[in-house]
Order: structure tokens, then C-alpha cells, then sequence
């Protein structure tokens, strides 16, 4: 089968634990997407003027929940990346996945909007988490040639995440939001699989036992992310990520309110809106499905850096292509695959890219502060976008000047390190 040869049936067996782990972190970072306006719409109705919930009050306070669950991926990603390096990448994970499971289980309670920002808070400090110690297990396991792909597919799990919510939400009304939120709770069955197949790297094992337990060693790793060795890479890597999460929640995953606020779907019913917003969801991770699978093979023929070009120039012309230029449902349906391909493509890059940047003791620490430590920036993003609703007066617009922070992107690329064809650091 080409580049599967001589790929070990363990070494498949903890990409699938970590994928399967990642799917459900999609899909509950997901929900709250799919369900922020019903779920609003019914918070706020109490202090609403008239009874009355406008899309300026939705947009601000769904934006403000959305600051304050990426606030929290940051938090966890950073936290538990430095946890990974201590404790170990399965127990990690086993810690992560329990936690997004649970409190997002617990959001279907919510009896105020700030219930359910404290829930998704929570969710989110195992969302983050989670993504830190995947990409380290996989990273490690894998063979050094055939790691992109393997980061690859993993990254593919996110669509599937977004697919299965995507899913269970045509099979629930606007009004069983709260049913949505409580199947959030199935991934917690997954971290029985992490402890009973995965164990942890033999590399992880060998920097531990050498460096011995110090947890106050493993605190001073953040400080040697920004010594001379490894300043430019942290910095850089943060920035990359930074755009990314930007976009995407600034913009992209505020795609179920844009699609309700089309013209031609205006006075539609509830139940057949909701499955418009499906499938206009799926449409947007098909595209997003094939930039996670092709990052990687485009990154061992181009590198890594070029890819990261592609996408965030991609994104820079699609988001307003989008959001802006269409007028209809069929239209923005051809538009949000490759939109999608763009724009959520270019999260492949990371596993590949950041675990390449760092030596095994430092490996989860520098991968998850790089890929959350801007996160605290992006968090502004879906705040903004919820102003910008006010300002512009349609998501649209809004979501569009989003679109400008890819020229940052394009802009720190050319200081970054390429890691094509290396090894990873010991």
C-alpha cells in the first residue's frame, strides 16, 4: 500500500485511539456553533425588551461565549501540554477527553447565558489539552518518514467531529438544543480504549527517566520555549497559529448563523432551516476533509512552509468570496468546500509542524503553547466579529474582515524554520 509499509499494527492502533479522540473533541467544540442561536434565543429570551431576541444580542453575547471557550482551549492546551511532559501523554489524555466529555454534557443544564459560558469554559481546558498530548502520542509513535501523513489523518478527524454534529443535529429540532449538548458526553468512552491500548512513547520513557520527575523542571520548560535556541520557532509557531484560529473562529464557525441569515431561507421553517444549516456544515468539512488529507503529502513534496502559504492565501481571497459575493443558499453550498479546504486546512499543519520544532521533554510543552498561546489573542476574534455585527449590521460583512488577519500569516512566514525532511529533535 505504499507509504503504510512497514507501519506497525500498534503504531495504527494509537493513531486511531488519538483520532477517534479528536473526532469527538471536533464535534463538541462543534455544538455550541450548531446551536448558539436556538440556544440564545432561549437564554436571553427573559431579558429581552418585548420578549424579543435581535441578531445584535445574539451576535454579542454568542461572540463573548465563544471569547471565553477559547480562553480556556488556551489555558488547557498550555496547562495539560506541560502536564503531557510530566505525567505522561496517555494519562493526559485519558484526564482530557473525560473533561470535554463532561462539561459538555453539562451545558445542556444552562438556565442563564453565563451558565453556559462557564460550561464551555470547562469543555474547552479539555479541548485544548487533548489536542497537545494526540499530537505528541502520534508524533512519537510514528515512523520519522511517514509522520506527516499520520498528523494528517489525524487532523482529518476534525472534519469527521464536525460531520457527526452535523449529523446528530438533523436529528434533533432547534428546541432539543439541549439534547445536543448531552450526547456531548459519549466521548468519555474513549478514554477506556486510550488506557487500555496506549501506552506511552518509548522516546517520552527514555527523556523522563533521564530528566528525572521534577515538576519544577517541567514548569521551567516554558521558560527555555524563548532561549536564543528556540525563540524564533516559538514565537513563529505561535503567530501561524494564532492566524489560524482567528479565522476560523472569527469567521468560519460562525457559518450556521450566516446560513440562517440568507435572504432566500427568510421565513423558512424552523425544522427545515435547521437541516439547511447541516448540510451547509457538511458541505464546508467536505472541503475541509480533503485540506487535512492533503496537507501532508503537499508538505513532504513542497514543505511545510509553502503550504502554510497556500492556505492562508486561499483563505484571504475565500472568506469574503463567501460570505460576501453569494446571495443564496445554492451558492454559498458550492463555495464552503473550498472554503473549508482553505481555511480549516491549514490546522494540519500544526501536528506536523510544531512537534518538529521542539526536543521529547519539551515536545508537548512547546507544541501546545504554540498552538494555544495565541489562542488568548484569537479569542477577540468571535468577540469582534460580534461588534463588527453591530457596526456593519450583517454577519456577512462582519465575517469578511475577518478575513485580513491571513496577511499576518503570509508575513511571518518568511522567518520561519523548515523542518522538511528532518528528524524530530531528541
Amino acid at each position: 500500500m505504499g507509504w503504510t509499509n512497514g507501519v506497525t499494527r500498534y503504531q495504527w492502533v494509537v493513531l486511531f485511539v488519538a483520532w477517534l479522540g479528536w473526532v469527538f473533541d471536533a464535534m463538541d467544540a462543534t455544538i455550541y456553533a450548531i446551536v448558539l442561536h436556538p440556544a440564545l434565543q432561549e437564554l436571553l429570551h427573559t431579558g429581552a425588551a418585548n420578549g424579543e431576541v435581535t441578531a445584535e444580542r445574539i451576535g454579542w453575547y454568542g461572540g463573548l461565549v465563544f471569547s471565553i471557550f477559547l480562553i480556556g482551549w488556551a489555558i488547557g492546551g498550555i496547562g495539560f501540554g506541560l502536564a503531557a511532559d510530566y505525567f505522561g501523554r496517555t494519562k493526559t489524555l485519558i484526564a482530557t477527553i473525560l473533561m470535554y466529555a463532561i462539561f459538555t454534557g453539562l451545558a445542556a443544564f444552562a438556565q442563564e447565558w453565563w451558565h453556559l459560558a462557564i460550561a464551555r469554559f470547562l469543555t474547552a481546558l479539555g479541548v485544548g489539552g487533548e489536542w497537545a498530548a494526540g499530537a505528541a502520542i502520534v508524533a512519537e509513535t510514528w515512523p520519522e518518514e511517514k509522520r506527516a501523513r499520520a498528523a494528517g489523518i489525524l487532523q482529518s478527524a476534525w472534519a469527521f467531529g464536525f460531520f457527526l454534529a452535523a449529523g446528530c443535529n438533523l436529528l434533533l429540532k432547534d428546541s432539543e438544543w439541549r439534547v445536543l449538548f448531552l450526547v456531548g458526553i459519549l466521548p468519555a468512552c474513549v478514554a477506556l480504549l486510550v488506557r487500555r491500548w496506549v501506552k506511552e512513547p518509548e522516546r517520552w520513557v527514555q527523556a523522563h527517566e533521564l530528566e528525572g520527575r521534577s515538576a519544577r523542571a517541567t514548569l521551567l520548560h516554558l521558560g527555555e520555549l524563548f532561549e536564543p535556541a528556540l525563540r524564533r520557532d516559538t514565537l513563529v509557531g505561535s503567530t501561524l497559529a494564532f492566524v489560524a484560529v482567528f479565522g476560523v473562529w472569527g469567521a468560519t464557525n460562525w457559518a450556521p448563523t450566516l446560513i440562517r441569515a440568507l435572504p432566500d431561507l427568510q421565513g423558512q421553517d424552523p425544522a427545515v432551516l435547521s437541516e439547511k444549516v447541516s448540510y451547509a456544515i457538511m458541505a464546508l468539512n467536505v472541503g475541509a476533509l480533503f485540506g487535512y488529507l492533503g496537507f501532508g503529502p503537499l508538505a513532504e513534496r513542497f514543505g511545510r512552509l509553502p503550504v502554510f502559504g497556500l492556505m492562508c492565501l486561499g483563505s484571504l481571497i475565500l472568506l469574503p468570496a463567501t460570505y460576501v459575493v453569494p446571495h443564496s443558499y445554492a451558492e454559498v453550498l458550492v463555495l464552503l468546500p473550498v472554503l473549508g479546504f482553505f481555511n480549516n486546512g491549514i490546522f494540519s499543519g500544526f501536528p506536523i509542524y510544531l512537534p518538529e520544532l521542539y526536543p521529547t521533554r519539551l515536545r508537548a510543552t512547546g507544541s501546545g503553547f504554540c498552538f494555544n498561546a495565541g489562542r488568548v489573542l484569537a479569542s477577540a476574534a468571535p468577540f469582534l466579529t460580534g461588534w463588527l455585527v453591530t457596526v456593519f449590521g450583517s454577519f456577512n460583512s462582519a465575517a469578511s474582515a475577518i478575513a485580513l488577519i491571513y496577511l499576518l500569516g503570509l508575513a511571518i512566514l518568511p522567518f520561519a524554520t523548515e523542518t522538511n525532511g528532518r528528524p524530530l529533535p531528541e
